[in-house]
This record gives C-alpha cells, sequence and structure tokens, in this order.
C-alpha cells in the first residue's frame, strides 16, 4: 500500500495505491458514494484477480481529504479524479464509480479519455433525483444534521435483512461521521448534474451494475443510463441495495472480474 496527499488548488486529496506496485500493470481507480469514503472497496479487492493496481481517494469533504466549504460542482469532483490520475500515472485504466462516484466517472470519461479506456457505472445514473429533492436534503440536514436522516439513508442503501444485522452499524457511524459541509457540498454537485446527452456520446466498452433492492439508483435508472453507452452491458445483483460491493462483494467480484476478462484487461 502507498499513500500520497494530492494538491488541488489549496485543497488536499488522500489518496492511496493498493495491489501491483508496478505503474505499467493494468489499473482500477474506484469512486465512492456520498457519505462513504474509500474504505467501501476494501471487502472488494482481495477477491478480484491479482497483478492489477488499484487507485482509490477519498472525495473532497470526505475520508482524509480536506472540506472545503460547499457547495461544490461537479466539474470540480471531476477534476480532483483527473488530478488523482494524474498523481498515480494513470493512462487506460478502467474506472469503476458508484452513486455519484458514477456521475464523477461520467464526467471524466468525456474529460480526460486518456485516462480511461473502460468505465464500470454502479448504482448510479446519468441524472440522479431532481434538484428540489437535494434542495429539501440540504435544507433538512442543515437543520437537523446527519444523525436524524441516518436511518433514511439507510433504507436507501440496503436491503431489508443487511439493516437488520450487526454489519449495519459501522455504515451508519461513517454515514454519520461525514462532515456535514462536505456531504452537502456533494450534494449541490449532484443537484446540478445532468449528463444524459454527454454520456450518449461515449463509445468506450462500458458495464452498468445495480442492486435489485436500491432505492436511491433503482435498477431501471442504471440500466437507462449504461444503454446509452453503445455495446455496453448491465447486470443486475438480486438481494443487494446501493452498495452491492457491500453487501455481495463475492458476485460483485464475479461480475467487475468478468468485465475485464471481456476487455482483455485480466
Amino acid at each position: 500500500m502507498d499513500e500520497k496527499r494530492i494538491d488541488r488548488e489549496g485543497v488536499t486529496l488522500y489518496s492511496r495505491a493498493d495491489g501491483a506496485e508496478d505503474p505499467a500493470a493494468p489499473t482500477l481507480v474506484f469512486a465512492n458514494s456520498l457519505g462513504t469514503d474509500l474504505t467501501l472497496w476494501d471487502q472488494l479487492l482481495p477477491l478480484l484477480p491479482r497483478g492489477l493496481r488499484f487507485i482509490r481517494w477519498d472525495k473532497r469533504g470526505h475520508g482524509q481529504s480536506d472540506v472545503p466549504p460547499a457547495p461544490y460542482h461537479m466539474g470540480t469532483l471531476v477534476t480532483d479524479a483527473a488530478a488523482v490520475c494524474d498523481a498515480w500515472d494513470v493512462r487506460d485504466g478502467v474506472f469503476v464509480g458508484l452513486s455519484i462516484g458514477g456521475l464523477i466517472a461520467q464526467g471524466l470519461a468525456v474529460k480526460r479519455p486518456d485516462v480511461m479506456r473502460a468505465v464500470v457505472l454502479s448504482n448510479t445514473g446519468a441524472k440522479i433525483g431532481t434538484p428540489q429533492l437535494w434542495d429539501d436534503r440540504i435544507a433538512a440536514i442543515r437543520k437537523g444534521g446527519l444523525e436524524a436522516m441516518a436511518d433514511g439513508v439507510m433504507e436507501r442503501w440496503f436491503s431489508r435483512p443487511f439493516r437488520e444485522s450487526p454489519q449495519v452499524r459501522p455504515w451508519r457511524d461513517l454515514l454519520v461521521s461525514t462532515p456535514v459541509e462536505g456531504y452537502l457540498g456533494c450534494c449541490a454537485a449532484i443537484s446540478g448534474t445532468d449528463f444524459w446527452s454527454t454520456t450518449a456520446s461515449l463509445r468506450l466498452p462500458a458495464l452498468g451494475i445495480a442492486g435489485s433492492e436500491d432505492g436511491a439508483t433503482p435498477p431501471d435508472l442504471v440500466r437507462e443510463t449504461v444503454d446509452l453507452i453503445p455495446g455496453s452491458r448491465f447486470e443486475l445483483i438480486r438481494g443487494a441495495g446501493h452498495l452491492p460491493c457491500v453487501e455481495a462483494p463475492e458476485e460483485y467480484a464475479r461480475i467487475l472480474t468478468d468485465f475485464l476478462r471481456g476487455i482483455g484487461e485480466v
């Protein structure tokens, strides 16, 4: 494991590399969801083929990265992702983005095709929610904090059996510990993003992954988004919610590995 703290115009982004140490090794870049950090992928990485290099980072406002004042813009988050890729010399990588990470992936594929040869759009959409939905959520968090809405988020994130197990506690704790400014900053970025037309212009190998119990980005939204890209694949993980890499890491790893084999990455 190697770590880098990347300066982006006065904002420090925490990032790390795992797996193969050779920068020329096939590289996967992971972008996590709102209210989580790079540990979202901890259960998945050991299940993937050896010989791959894995790059992860904490979005601004999350994890060990700096927390500038809200609001943030999607263009800024995409440029952050590009800076992470450049810092780790990523070229022709496979970008795996979940939820807001999937929005970042779509933006980066347009902005910097040199760093991405294939994309995995997991539990995401070309547009997520409506400005009114996000405005209401921002106002509610400003008033009551993240604790007041945590149970509702868990309902959207996880299937009922997972929510009723002790496994849910670390993820609820992680959400509640997210800096409010960081959470709200990213809410604003999602609110202002509509990638329907730009994602339809992409021409690269693409995989969509959805969870049947996802209350945040339902399977139909994921399918409609990935269908914008000619030749794309779509996979549904039954019984899992918004974070299938947490609820069903073995199946997630199998689907991702099959995709990597299909594009000659492993």
